[in-house]
């Protein structure tokens, strides 16, 4: 199956341009004496970069073609996806609507309006604060109906962009990744960040077609094993389903011992991964997602989870945040 092919079946907006650079991190590498190479989606060139923008070439054509003139999200304040959500709308000349939600129940000034909730009032996105954001798609739809009775055509984005349509976008990544590494490097590991589930899927059907020695391992930002599961496999049948692929499923693997307290709450080992990449290779991770994810990483190499072989990091992006959380970091 020539998944370039099948991907070019689907509409889709250029918004990221060439490949995302693929590159060694040599202080790292002998810190932790394996060799460790970063997907740099953290530079996708709209709003400060992140893994988002993959998926919205693919949700934001979709919403075109339907001739929607607001795109609906939903997120924590601090959500990523929400940020980059709003950039694209602002780029296309579309309305914004987001539905957040304030997921660690904290007071604290930076973190209700620094970050990525400043860059919101920035794109000017119309907020609507929620208790709890417990039942995203219905509340989402009843959102997208009351706005279509105020004149609005809006197009529902769900939350992190992770339906089949957004985890095209990670397939796509796959592509770059097998391209960049065919005849120089092969990697034994990729690893990433799992939350909504689409760019940990479109990457195990992608690796899968394209890579399959290569074993790729979620490390879970807000679910045990138990929960994630069932949303990345889900979506990873539906992926095959919309682009033909019919070989038996790769298995999906998650670390889930990083991601207390829970999502969007910094812990220690998190912290001190994002220390560690900025005092080592000038590289900003952040608290919530890929400082998790990177501290799976390091924890993993020290415990001997994985083989020597080496590894590429998938840097999903979310430095904004940091400015949120400080003086926590």
């Amino acid at each position: 199956m020539d998944l370039s092919l099948q991907l070019a079946n689907f509409h889709r907006l250029d918004l990221i341009g060439p490949p995302t650079p693929l590159e060694f991190l040599p202080r790292l590498s002998e810190h932790l004496g394996q060799e460790i190479y970063i997907k740099r989606d953290d530079v996708t060139p709209l709003a400060m970069g992140g893994n988002k923008l993959r998926k919205l070439e693919f949700l934001a054509a979709d919403a075109l073609r339907q001739g929607a003139d607001t795109l609906l999200t939903a997120g924590a304040i601090q959500s990523n996806h929400v940020r980059q959500t709003a950039a694209v709308a602002a780029k296309l000349g579309l309305h914004c609507v987001a539905l957040l939600e304030n997921p660690i129940g904290t007071q604290a000034e930076n973190y209700l309006t620094n970050g990525n909730r400043l860059l919101l009032d920035l794109f000017d996105v119309e907020v609507i604060m929620c208790d709890a954001l417990d039942e995203p798609d219905r509340q989402l739809a009843d959102t997208a109906e009351r706005l279509e009775a105020q004149g609005f055509r809006p197009y529902v984005v769900p939350v992190g962009g992770s339906n089949v349509l957004g985890a095209l976008g990670y397939v796509g990544c796959a592509l770059e990744i097998a391209h960049q590494c065919a005849g120089q490097l092969a990697p034994g590991y990729v690893v990433t960040a799992s939350g909504s589930g689409g760019t940990h899927a479109g990457l195990a059907l992608g690796l899968q077609a394209l890579m399959p020695e290569t074993r790729l391992i979620g490390v879970t930002v807000s679910r045990t094993d138990a929960q994630q599961r069932p949303k990345v496999a889900a979506l990873q049948r539906q992926l095959a389903d919309a682009l033909e692929f019919t070989a038996p499923l790769a298995p999906i693997h998650f670390w889930d011992d990083y991601f207390a307290p829970g999502y969007g709450a910094p812990n220690d080992e998190g912290l001190a991964a994002v220390k560690l990449l900025a005092r080592l290779e000038g590289m900003l991770l952040d608290p919530v997602y890929t400082g998790k994810a990177m501290a799976g990483l390091i924890d993993a190499i020290d415990q001997k989870r994985i083989g020597p072989e080496p590894v590429i990091f998938i840097h999903t992006g979310g430095a904004p945040a940091l400015f949120a959380y400080h003086p926590g970091v």
